[in-house]
């Protein structure tokens, strides 16, 4: 079974940075397209940004600028996530970009507050 951990979340001030990290086994990141999530309600969740691209509803609510980087080889998925906005605040998840997804980790909590 495919296993996630999210790390890295914190308290951010507005326009401030941080960098969420997801370890997984190098081969589910040399096999599959993964992406970041952010945790709506219940079992929702928000596309928020693959490898070379960020998605439109993370665009047009102006969270901030998010840029995803991976390390296959060392099995870690990166979220790095600039000039972050207090809309921003939420709880992100790595997974498959496409269904099926596995199961998800426990996810980073990032605020973003003065």
């Amino acid at each position: 079974q495919v296993k996630l951990e999210e790390s890295g979340g914190g308290l951010v001030p507005p326009g401030g940075s941080q960098r969420l990290s997801c370890t997984t086994s190098p081969n589910v990141l040399k096999s599959t397209t993964m992406a970041w999530f952010r945790h709506i309600a219940w079992e929702n969740y928000e596309l928020v940004a693959t490898k070379g691209r960020v998605f439109i509803n993370t665009l047009k609510s102006k969270k901030g600028r998010f840029t995803v980087m991976e390390s296959a080889e060392r099995g870690t998925l990166y979220l790095q996530m600039d000039d972050l906005k207090p809309a921003a605040t939420g709880r992100y998840h790595c997974n498959s970009l496409s269904s099926p997804r596995f199961a998800w980790g426990p996810g980073a909590q990032v605020t973003v507050a003065s």
